[in-house]
């Protein structure tokens, strides 16, 4: 393992040295690099234990998707709306369509073409994440946008996997089946996220004194693999519970110390899994394979080309930012890996399929950048032919704001809070019966208390314990504004207020109902009329309100606690920039750089790049609308506006700035300071005179850190006016050539 080891990270090593020098992404060396190491290639030492290789890069995908986690959160997604749903699914639905034509077109049967549309479906987080990070395109507009449907995409591929298996096991869709499996991914998704966001936050208050950067690292990545576990042991990947520990630490304090601490630790296993999709291109396969690889490579690109753009435009995007998402997505990654072994291990999909899916995806990841490259190119030609009315309507689409009537807003309003705090109670609700069952099931011996109150007593402490939950479920809401304008704006809108009102009442009846049936096994008239009254009594109890309130402050402010501090050092006109194609961006000066310690009118930022400094973040200090002899120093935190190429044109010079540190020679051996003894003869210049009139430090750089007095052996402390005699010992330090200097001439 450790030879294996050597041999992938020399390789990667050389690879990603020669494509930096090339200025190409690193996610190629990596790529390229895995070719060499494999067996498939025979004029190279290759790698002996495939499977190892393939555990470490499982490892790696699962590093990835945390990161992507710590950097785009469930909170952001939500705030950008129905935008990213809507581009996602429609891609999806019709990339599945192409890649089900593609296999149907070569007479490779039904299981093999619908497994062929899923694994096409799906863009590569992962490569798509590196290749923005390599090209410095994070920041720009386009690429929230397309890291927000490449999540989607990967929670969506969640409930393929689930329907895929399904028809692969019954060779049909059941649809109670497949309802029942969202159901499920929707219950876990809600409780872990609700719950992490109540007791992460704070346990990380609680031991914040204790958290070094080695403790923050491991407590870091013990919740990641915990969630891993979690995720493995209800059914789902371990990429998906490492990407949901990341979303919930993301609205942490912490989070962008922790993105730090894990960055190196994601570098390398990232490379490994890199590495690992190289290591399985094997030529003679793809020879063999070579026109259904070439047609699907087309349908790739060009399907996500045409249904992306189409996709993103519903979404509401300019043409130009659909068409630069569009081209990202031109791939296939570590999503069709997996279902590519689905399929296998389920014995429903051909041997060749895999190797197929390898080879295109390895393709695809190379011609990544250059699609990415190619977007602005072609945006540009496209607009050039494309006739002047077309423009017109798909500027007015894109640039309407929705408009709604008052009572239609408030009913939208009303009814989604309605659904949301059913569904996050309701979870909860069910989430804390089940655990409190469960446990004292397992636990708590059964002749505790006798029959029949040792039943009650459980039922009691079951329902007790749910009861803040289950208030929020039946009373949250009731006060708000959109409440308040639909009963008093009129009085038909009363009746299905009620309605609402009586189903939320009706839920929570029902699980206070399954804990009475599942501890005393009354019946079932008897279990409804207990409920009811139970379901009464917690709707009016002060008590479960005041605990029900307590913990949803708790958890509004863990949630917002990130959200607050980056408000208070951000400009209240930051929400609005993006409406005229500007963007508030963050910048940190690294120590080292030439541009520290300039002013900012030395350093011309605004007249060579076109943007603008707004603010300079110095630890806690904060310099608004900085003037131009505000001084640039390491560490500080630039807060610039800027249009996309502005800020692109910015961090491309910034990073150049940064590199030249590393270029900077390094000491060498000759410029450490040594220390040396030098004895004065009758013949010194310096007999007779003060240290201080002797000048040995201005004129060679020299200190003299002690003096033996002639005839004495102590070494004592100089003092300015001591007077060298004859005979005297210096002990002096500095550069060698300056004492070699100085030696000679006294």
């Amino acid at each position: 393992m450790i030879a294996d080891l050597a041999l992938l990270l020399v390789c990667a090593g050389a690879m990603t040295l020669l494509f930096k020098w090339l200025k190409q992404p690193l996610v190629l060396g990596y790529i390229v690099a895995g070719f060499l190491a494999s067996p498939n290639m025979p004029y190279m030492p290759s790698v002996t234990d495939l499977e190892n290789i393939h555990l470490w890069s499982d490892i790696g995908v699962i590093f990835l998707l945390f990161a992507l986690g710590l950097e785009f959160s469930f909170k952001k997604i939500m705030k950008m709306g129905a935008a990213p749903i809507i581009a996602a699914c429609t891609i999806i639905f019709a990339m599945m369509c192409v890649g089900y034509s593609v296999g149907y077109a070569f007479s490779w049967g039904q299981m093999n073409s619908i497994f062929l549309g899923g694994m096409l479906a799906m863009s590569s987080t992962t490569i798509i994440f590196k290749a923005f990070d390599d090209m410095g395109l994070r920041q720009q507009r386009f690429a929230g946008m397309v890291l927000s449907v490449l999540i989607i995409e990967d929670i969506l591929a969640i409930v393929l996997m689930v329907m895929l298996s399904t028809m692969a096991v019954s060779s049909q869709l059941e649809g109670m089946q497949m309802l029942g499996s969202i159901a499920k991914l929707v219950f876990f998704l809600v409780l872990w996220f609700v719950v992490g966001i109540y007791m992460i936050p704070l346990l990380l208050r609680k031991v914040r004194t204790l958290m070094g950067d080695e403790t923050m690292l491991i407590v870091s990545l013990a919740l990641c693999f915990g969630m891993v576990v979690i995720a493995t042991q209800v059914g789902y990947s371990p990429a998906f519970g490492a990407f949901i520990m990341g979303s919930i630490l993301a609205e942490t304090l912490e989070a962008e110390r922790i993105e730090h601490l894990v960055n190196p630790v994601k570098n390398l296993f990232g490379a490994i899994f890199f590495v690992s999709v190289g290591m399985m291109v094997d030529v003679n396969l793809i020879v063999t394979y070579i026109v259904p690889i070439l047609c699907i490579i087309a349908a790739i690109m060009l399907g996500q080309v045409v249904f992306g753009t189409i996709g993103f435009l519903l979404a509401g995007q300019p043409l130009k930012v659909a068409m630069q998402c569009s081209f990202s997505l031109t791939q296939i990654g570590e999503f069709a890996f997996i279902l590519a072994t689905l399929g296998t291990s389920l014995g429903v999909t051909a041997d060749y399929l895999y190797p197929i899916v390898v080879a295109v995806s390895v393709f695809t990841t190379f011609t990544t950048p250059y699609m990415i490259r190619l977007a602005t190119p072609a945006y540009n030609a496209l607009e050039r032919h494309l006739p002047a009315r077309l423009q017109r309507m798909l500027s007015e689409y894109t640039t309407a704001a929705p408009t709604e009537a008052g009572q239609d807003s408030h009913w939208r309003t009303f009814l989604m809070q309605n659904l949301r705090q059913a569904l996050i109670y309701g979870v909860l609700s069910i989430a804390t019966v089940a655990v409190i069952l469960a446990v004292a099931t397992n636990l708590l011996p059964e002749t505790l208390l006798p029959e029949p109150w040792n039943n009650v007593v459980l039922a009691t402490g079951t329902i007790l314990l749910a009861s803040p939950f289950l208030y929020a479920l039946v009373r949250r809401g009731q006060n708000s504004e959109s409440y308040k304008a639909l009963w008093e704006g009129s009085r038909f809108n009363r009746v299905p207020m009620v309605g609402i009102a009586g189903l939320r009442l009706l839920l929570g009846a029902l699980i206070i109902g399954s804990v009475l049936g599942y501890t005393l096994h009354w019946s079932t008239p008897l279990v409804a009329i207990v409920a009811t009254a139970l379901i009464a009594y917690i709707t009016n109890s002060a008590t479960a309100r005041r605990r029900s309130r307590k913990l949803e402050a708790t958890f509004t402010d863990n949630l917002n606690q990130r959200e607050r501090k980056a408000e208070r050092s951000r400009p209240k006109y930051a929400g609005h920039l993006v409406e005229h194609d500007m963007h508030l961006t963050d910048f940190t000066i690294p120590v080292g750089i030439a541009w520290a310690g300039k002013t900012l009118m030395e350093l011309g930022l605004g007249k060579k790049y076109g943007m603008h400094v707004v603010s300079v973040v110095r630890g806690r200090e904060r310099i608004n609308i900085p003037s131009g002899q505000t001084r640039i120093l390491p560490g500080d935190r630039l807060q610039v506006i800027g249009t996309d190429q502005q800020i692109a044109a910015f961090g491309k010079a910034l990073e150049a700035e940064t590199q030249k540190i590393a270029a900077v020679q390094t000491p060498s051996a000759d410029d450490e300071m040594k220390l040396r003894r030098m004895e004065l003869t009758e013949e010194s210049p310096y007999v007779g005179l003060t240290i201080k009139d002797s000048r040995i430090r201005e004129d060679y750089k020299c200190l003299i850190v002690g003096v033996e007095c002639a005839g004495s052996n102590e070494l004592s402390t100089p003092r300015p006016n001591y007077v060298f005699q004859e005979g005297d010992q210096l002990w002096l330090v500095g550069e060698e050539a300056s004492l070699q200097r100085l030696c000679s001439e006294s």
